[in-house]
């Protein structure tokens, strides 16, 4: 039982274990450092412009560094916008979605991979055909549906079909690394007494989790940056989520002046949680790229 941690733990430090430094890497690390710079700029910007006001953002020739700071856009964006509601929506929303992938999408996974069973196959191609049919023809029935159920302005459509798997992509993502898992580990555990469910949550989970990091990086980004969903199933301005606020708050500002550096600092509040999640979670993202094409 022990011998796939091992495995794991080995794999993990070496990928963890610093590289040596040579000269021949440093003109490649050049060219990503003088790249990563144009890709963090626009981020730079929008920050930098949520520290201004109106007349140093129309500055020409446009300076990077506000002088002053000015921290009351934030601070007028808290007290005349309701921005915590929207991002407390978000969050809940959120925080359901991510943990139903985590706990629906390894079980279904799993099924179609470990397990034998009439028509495996059959319903395996059925689930990938689903990845075919764009979002916007499934739009209209789903909606009668949660209609039928009351479920129209209440979050339950943006997190409820999280828990059935989470979508074809993260079974499919799911069920191939599975499938990389040798059979000697179930057939060793088979021989020792455990069970279908002691192999699930001792021996796969344990080795999948840098997928399902890769899994819930994507769920995260997605459900956050949601926008089709709360517009479609949320009426209440109470319940909407940070994508519709800022729509709202975007609206206003352009009916409006001196509103813009406070609309740029909404959406840098939008935009830095899902920057820190990434690179909080950017380790396990990269193990499991790296673990995909390695057998345990």
């Amino acid at each position: 039982m022990a011998k796939p941690k091992a495995q794991t733990r080995m794999i993990v430090e070496t990928i963890d274990a610093p590289a040596r430094p040579s000269l021949r890497s440093v003109p490649r690390h050049i060219i990503l450092i003088v790249f990563s710079i144009f890709f963090v700029f626009p981020l730079l910007w929008l920050l930098s412009t949520s520290l201004k006001t109106d007349h140093q953002i129309f500055i020409v020739p446009p300076e990077l560094i506000p002088k002053p700071f000015l921290w009351k856009n934030y601070v007028n964006l808290w007290i005349y916008f309701p921005y915590f509601l929207f991002l407390k929506n978000t969050v809940l929303v959120v925080v359901l979605s991510v943990a139903g992938v985590l706990v629906t999408a390894p079980l279904v996974g799993y099924a179609f991979a470990r397990l034998r069973w009439p028509g495996r196959e059959f319903f395996f191609l059925i689930v990938l055909g689903t990845m075919m049919l764009p979002s916007q023809v499934t739009l209209i029935p789903l909606y009668l549906l949660f209609s039928k159920m009351g479920w129209i302005n209440t979050f339950m459509p943006l997190w409820v079909p999280a828990w059935f798997g989470g979508g074809a992509f993260y079974i499919f993502l799911v069920r191939q690394f599975l499938m990389s898992i040798p059979k000697d580990l179930e057939e060793s555990a088979f021989i020792d007494g455990a069970g279908y469910v002691r192999i699930y949550t001792h021996i796969m989970l344990p080795l999948i989790h840098p997928v399902l990091t890769t899994v819930a990086i994507f769920q995260f980004m997605g459900a956050w940056n949601d926008f089709i969903g709360p517009l479609i199933y949320l009426n209440d301005q109470s319940k909407f989520t940070l994508s519709l606020g800022l729509r709202i708050f975007q609206q206003q500002t352009s009916q409006s002046q001196g509103e813009i550096g406070m609309m740029m600092a909404a959406t840098a509040i939008a935009v830095i949680p899902v920057i820190i999640f990434f690179f909080l979670a950017q380790r396990k993202f990269i193990e499991g790229v790296v673990l995909t094409g390695i057998k345990a």
